[in-house]
């Protein structure tokens, strides 16, 4: 396949850019794909922790996953892709309940002050409300849609641990984006007989997952691209985009001694960087709404247990603001995993600011956090901990704080209007999305490059439409 002056230049290699590759070299399309990290995923990746593939944080592969999608996957994966029982557990006001919500469970174990509370919102819902001064907000949308005892106790503290910010600064966005069960009626629905089998699952309340750790979808969809002749460039963090007089994008990137061409640039990277590493300079005001997109950081905090299993969960949530984390998975559950049988790995997520004094903590200190916190949730570690290791993700989620909207829709007007230019993915639309909406978009824009090299706006447009219908599923 002849490179220059034409195929596609991707930005980013994880699912988003990764599966962009493979659907553009299995079309015979020349495509180059650059990745700033030695290693492909993203926070889609996995790695090694004292011989136990570790992922970032909890990761699922949904059954809401689009069927061409999960059937590609599947595909890649074969039997490594397990069908799974969700197990989890949600600490609420000093007593677990499992996650996915079960009725029983719900029965026993519900706080009684909770469990009253909810009532009351329930049997008052349909009392006339006093009409809501100003716009609304992620407390307001809530607020009205689950009641005040759910949003009191549950809602609006992880809401201030996982972005930092009272529920009223957030936008009623973040509400409509990333709460799938946006009321008590839909939360209902969810408890009863097949309330939650939905898409490729066979049963409710199962997930799929790889057998070598959440990593492996975007390595085998690597291997796969490479396969098809896609080149994957580790270690080159694009610096500079810019179109020659013959029309023809040229990228220059860390690593490499010659600039890459091609007719077609695709962004997986954040909007706020591409808009920066655009030649010539993008206009002030474009600067300026790019500098004013925030981005949630997280400290990722793994223990060595010396045990073979700390719980039989995959992943405990912690609302509640006395404990700083807002969510621990212990990696060997995911696929049930039983070697090595004399240790397991526990992982903290710890959502912050880069200007927290946390984020500067050494591995010790940020271990006695966890320690401190499971002690306080009612877990205190019985077993030795044999080692403490830290990951730390600079822009793990995207910040939707009120007013947003005007920030991201100058930016991604702007990019939007370069000919030959397009930004998707979770970083390149600044969204919460899934990996499985990742891959959706990837297959989305390769469908839109006709084959003579033009772009279907219209079906892109039509696309857009689709990629903002996305609510996250947890």
């Amino acid at each position: 396949m002849s490179r220059a002056g034409n195929g596609v230049i991707v930005l980013g290699a994880g699912p988003a850019g990764l599966g962009a590759a493979l659907g553009l070299a299995r079309r015979g399309i020349a495509v180059d794909v650059l990745e700033r990290g030695q290693f492909v995923g993203g926070n889609a990746g996995s790695f090694e922790i004292a011989g136990i593939r570790a992922d970032y944080g909890s990761h699922r592969l949904h059954p809401a996953t689009d069927p061409e999608i999960f059937a590609e996957i599947r595909d890649l994966l074969g039997e490594d892709l397990l069908e799974r029982p969700r197990h989890g557990r949600i600490h609420l006001l000093g007593r677990f309940i499992h996650f996915p919500l079960r009725p029983l469970d719900l029965l026993l174990r519900m706080p009684p002050a909770f469990g009253a509370g909810v009532a009351f919102d329930i049997a008052t819902k349909a009392l006339p409300k006093p009409t809501a001064d100003g716009p609304e907000s992620f407390a307001s949308v809530l607020q009205r849609g689950l009641g005040r005892t759910i949003c009191r106790d549950f809602y609006f503290p992880y809401a201030r641990k996982m972005w930092g910010l009272e529920p009223s600064e957030i936008s009623a966005t973040q509400a409509y984006k990333r709460v799938s069960a946006g009321s008590i009626s839909k939360m209902i629905r969810r408890l009863l007989p097949g309330g939650g089998a939905t898409g490729a699952a066979t049963t409710k309340g199962t997930f799929f997952y790889p057998r070598r750790g959440y990593g492996q979808i975007c390595e085998a969809y690597h291997e796969a691209a490479l396969s098809a002749g896609a080149r994957i460039h580790l270690g080159a963090a694009a610096r500079a985009v810019r179109r020659d007089s013959r029309g023809t994008f040229v990228v220059e990137a860390d690593g490499m001694e010659n600039p890459l061409e091609a007719s077609h640039v695709w962004s997986t990277i954040p909007n706020s960087i591409l808009a920066r590493i655009l030649e010539p300079e993008a206009p002030g005001e474009v600067q300026r709404a790019a500098a004013s997109l925030e981005l949630r950081s997280m400290i990722l905090i793994y223990l060595v247990l010396e045990t073979g299993q700390f719980s039989e969960y995959d992943a405990h949530y912690f609302p509640g603001e006395n404990i700083p984390f807002t969510r621990l998975s212990e990696p060997k559950n995911y696929p049930a995993q039983d070697t090595p049988s004399d240790r397991t790995v526990l992982c903290a997520e710890l959502p912050c600011s880069q200007e927290d004094p946390v984020w500067t903590l050494d591995d010790a200190a940020l271990g006695k956090i966890v320690e401190d916190g499971l002690a306080e949730a009612g877990l205190p570690l019985t077993c030795g901990v044999s080692a403490v290791e830290t990951r730390r993700l600079p822009a793990a989620y995207p910040i939707y704080r009120d007013g947003f909207e005007r920030h991201f829709e100058t930016l991604d007007s702007f990019i939007e209007s370069i000919d030959g230019i397009k930004s998707f993915g979770r970083q390149g639309l600044f969204a919460h999305d899934n990996t499985h909406h990742a891959l959706f978009m990837a297959r989305a824009a390769v469908e839109c490059l006709n084959d003579d090299g033009s772009w279907n706006a219209a079906k892109w447009s039509e696309y857009r439409t689709v990629f903002e219908s996305h609510v996250v599923e947890d």
